[in-house]
């Protein structure tokens, strides 16, 4: 193929070491809303919870690594040194729910529906490949154009196989019900739209003793049922209803955990500590609006959050401030730059602050009112050096005498305590700022517009971060809407090594690129960063079991059974 050296990845001799656990019983847990569509790569409607269990893809990641494809239904790879292109070839075992065979037509039908009918994000990947043929009946070849990176052929690697037999005829495109024929270790055996789906393991599951799948999908069924809001599934668990929960709120996690079930040992509450990046959930500025395109005035906001106030008072103690744009993990930039990182940084040392060359980010720290007051000051005098003064008690700018105000745009009402203390420190300098809170499509509107002036929100980052990254930072981002550049950063240092993380040759080059990369969109202060915890809330029925090692990227259910397949929820 183009006479590039080779290198072939079979991965069938592969033998893991992780023991079986009992099979058996049914686990029920909780989705929030509704749902209206069983297919979750089409773009209309609302995809149903869990259908990551009924969908099999050419490999599989394992999520005690960063980013390791081993075989699922394409048994072995072919792969030329620069990843210009892959040949796939499919087990022959792979068999749909009916038993008829994984071809290498449905592959073939699955990478042009998802590419032209699929998510953006499968469509803006797929969309690389500019040669695509069917090399046998087991076999698929793809090739790459311009634009593709090193990470691509990984992205492909995890396409979903769609049967070309079933689809025929019928629009991808659209809201689906019916239950399509399937290929995952779950079949989906029960719908109620909008209230419940149920999914039964699939006995002749043609690929549940591959060591990749070792030791998972333990649950005889798995149900989720719909509950209008959060609150009221709480109390659904709380009385039994529901087996399992995981808790996002770490003021609920400390305080609501003491109903009955928990004191008397029918529930068990846990705290699971993981490696991955958490969310990047920050206060973001959006510098293509005045004042905010001013770094210094963006490094004064960032000294008048108090963090620790709303740590004791809102959230019990219970999270850390996030520093780095890959909180909680390896990625996160510390201590002085290493010599690689100041290879990555010096071509752009002319355009970048001095900050970056020095130690990594901190947030300021407000543990007492001695260390707020000296904030405050730092605050007010890199406004005053950016033309803000205090004019009458209000803050205002030197020469148009403009009041300093902006608005807050939050999607969650839960989310006003913390922008509402952020706004009382504001007041204290002068600054008038007010906060709007918005429907989940009129907030997702003006984010996609980036309609705001500073907005409540988070980006997610993984332990190998790629092409997402040009999304986030990038110059072309910055001016295409519905991307994720919402502080419209564009640097050109940041285009280079967002583009070199996804074209990192090794680990240590991608740790390096990202650690670089790190600091200089920390030191520029495009947010004002919030909180993370750093560990699983979760809480479940005595009944239940899981691993005594927690994988790198936390809590994986797939590996989790009940004890004895007895179990009181099964309905």
């Amino acid at each position: 193929m183009h006479g590039q050296p080779k290198y072939s990845a079979d991965f069938t001799h592969l033998d893991y070491a992780s023991p079986q656990a009992p099979k058996g019983g049914a686990l029920k847990q909780a989705a929030i809303g509704t749902f209206d569509n069983l297919n979750p790569f089409a773009i209309k409607g609302k995809a149903a919870q869990g259908l990551n269990l009924v969908y099999d893809r050419l490999m599989q990641r394992v999520w005690d690594e960063a980013f390791t494809m081993y075989p699922l239904i394409a048994e072995k790879v072919d792969i030329p040194a620069d990843r210009s292109e892959v040949t796939f070839h499919i087990n022959k075992a792979a068999r749909f729910h009916d038993g008829s065979p994984i071809t290498a037509e449905d592959v073939l039908f699955s990478f042009e529906t998802l590419r032209d009918h699929g998510r953006p994000n499968m469509r803006r990947i797929y969309k690389l490949v500019d040669s695509a043929k069917i090399m046998g009946k087991h076999e698929v070849y793809f090739h790459f154009g311009e634009g593709f990176d090193r990470e691509t052929v990984m992205i492909l690697a995890m396409m979903p196989v769609l049967s070309k037999a079933w689809w025929d005829g019928r629009e991808f495109d659209s809201t689906l019900l019916e239950i399509p024929l399937l290929n995952g270790p779950y079949k989906i055996t029960a719908v109620d739209p909008g209230r419940r789906v149920v999914y039964e393991r699939a006995p002749d599951y043609w690929a549940k003793d591959l060591p990749v799948n070792s030791g998972h999908f333990n649950f005889e069924r798995i149900i989720y049922d719909y509950y209008r809001d959060n609150s009221v599934a709480f109390e659904a668990f709380k009385s039994g209803d529901l087996d399992l929960r995981r808790e996002r709120d770490a003021g609920k996690w400390a305080t609501a955990y003491d109903f009955p079930a928990i004191k008397n040992g029918a529930v068990t509450k846990e705290s699971l500590q993981h490696g991955r990046p958490e969310r990047v959930r920050s206060l973001i500025f959006n510098t293509r609006r005045t004042p905010f395109d001013n770094r210094g005035v963006r490094e004064a906001l960032n000294y008048v959050l108090d963090f620790d106030w709303l740590n004791t008072n809102l959230f019990h103690s219970q999270y850390k401030r996030i520093t780095s744009y890959f909180p909680n993990s390896e990625l996160a930039a510390t201590g002085e730059p290493s010599e690689a990182e100041l290879a990555l940084l010096k071509p752009f040392e002319s355009a970048l602050a001095p900050e970056v060359f020095g130690p990594a980010w901190q947030a300021a720290k407000t543990s007492n009112q001695s260390e707020q007051r000296k904030n405050l000051r730092k605050a007010s005098a890199l406004l005053k050096e950016a033309g803000w003064i205090i004019k009458d008690g209000k803050r205002v700018h030197k020469k148009t005498f403009e009041p300093f105000k902006f608005e807050i745009l939050l999607d969650s009402p839960q989310d006003e305590k913390v922008a509402l203390s952020f706004i009382n420190s504001l007041e204290r300098l002068g600054i008038r700022a007010h906060v709007r809170v918005l429907d989940s499509a009129a907030f997702r509107g003006r984010l996609n517009e980036y309609d705001f002036d500073m907005v409540l929100y988070h980006w997610t980052n993984s332990l190998s971060p790629g092409t997402e990254q040009m999304l986030y930072w990038s110059c072309e981002s910055a001016d295409q809407p519905a991307r994720w550049n919402f502080p419209g950063i564009c640097q050109p240092a940041i285009d280079a090594l967002a583009q070199g993380i996804a074209n990192a040759k090794d680990r240590e080059d991608l740790v390096a690129h990202a650690h670089a990369l790190d600091r200089i969109l920390s030191w520029n202060y495009y947010t004002i960063p919030l909180y993370y915890a750093g560990e699983d809330y979760v809480s479940y029925r005595n009944f239940i079991r899981h691993p005594d090692k927690t994988p790198l990227y936390g809590m994986v259910i797939e590996t989790w059974w009940a004890e004895n397949a007895i179990k009181s929820g099964d309905n």
